[in-house]
């Protein structure tokens, strides 16, 4: 016996990168769990190797496809952790940043993150033990250039956080974010080609510039981050409500 078994979590953006890592790492604890995005074929690829895992399409920027797929996820019970991962990212400074683009980013980052919690909030008022986890980002703690958009949706995620979790106290349910620094990602990739495009670099260049803000010089792994997730579900992480936690290595913000 684990202490997840027979517990149901949802993982949005769960086929890739974070969200699959959290995945496989609360599937080893005994959860069944749903991995839910916007590629149900990928999804399914990916759940049939997991053991408990399904897979349901959802869109987390589209109301009606979080309610649909949210009414399937609690058809064999509620659910007691959701992991709000999924998130999208973009660059631009802020004299070319159009209010289309600041408001796409915000409508998944952020309104994604108040419908999915939404759509569980009755079962982790009433669970024995529950768990929200929203993946944030070292842009939710700090500033950089060209990402005010994106850096104001990690900013809200936090205080979204902190402030449930002091109206839940009460309850069983704990509410946290994890704030990574660059992870080895589909979106760190992105940033990479970025980095390449605009300034000719090569691939491992590209890299060490995106390392140089953890002071160990690094990408961060998935499975890093999954384990904190991990930590975060378990019985004795009670204690430990609306905080942001950082994995930078050590960056001071």
């Amino acid at each position: 016996m684990t202490h997840l078994d027979g517990k149901t979590a949802v993982i949005t953006g769960g086929g890739t990168g974070i969200g699959l890592a959290i995945a496989k790492r609360l599937a080893a604890d005994g959860a069944n769990c749903v991995l839910m995005g916007r590629n149900l074929e990928r999804l399914e690829k990916e759940a049939a190797k997991i053991e408990r895992a399904t897979a349901i399409q959802c869109d987390v920027s589209d109301p009606a496809s979080v309610e649909t797929a949210f009414a399937s996820a609690k058809e064999n019970g509620p659910v007691m952790v959701l992991v709000n991962n999924a998130g999208i990212a973009s660059s631009a400074p802020f004299h070319r940043l159009s209010e289309e683009e600041f408001l796409r980013i915000q409508n998944v980052n952020v309104t994604g993150v108040f419908r999915c919690t939404k759509a569980v909030t009755n079962d982790m008022r009433e669970a024995d033990h529950g768990r929200v986890i929203n993946i944030s980002s070292i842009a939710g703690l700090g500033g950089g250039p060209y990402i005010s958009h994106y850096c104001a949706s990690k900013h809200a995620v936090i205080g979204m956080t902190r402030a449930l979790a002091a109206e839940w106290a009460r309850t069983q349910t704990t509410v946290n974010a994890i704030c990574p620094g660059y992870v080895r990602t589909e979106m760190a990739e992105s940033a990479i080609r970025t980095i390449i495009e605009k300034t000719g670099a090569t691939r491992e260049q590209a890299i060490a510039e995106l390392a140089k803000s953890n002071p160990q010089g690094r990408l961060l792994e998935v499975e890093e981050v999954a384990e904190i997730a991990g930590w975060l579900c378990h019985p004795d992480s009670r204690s430990i409500n609306g905080q942001a936690i950082a994995l930078n290595g050590g960056q001071s913000m």
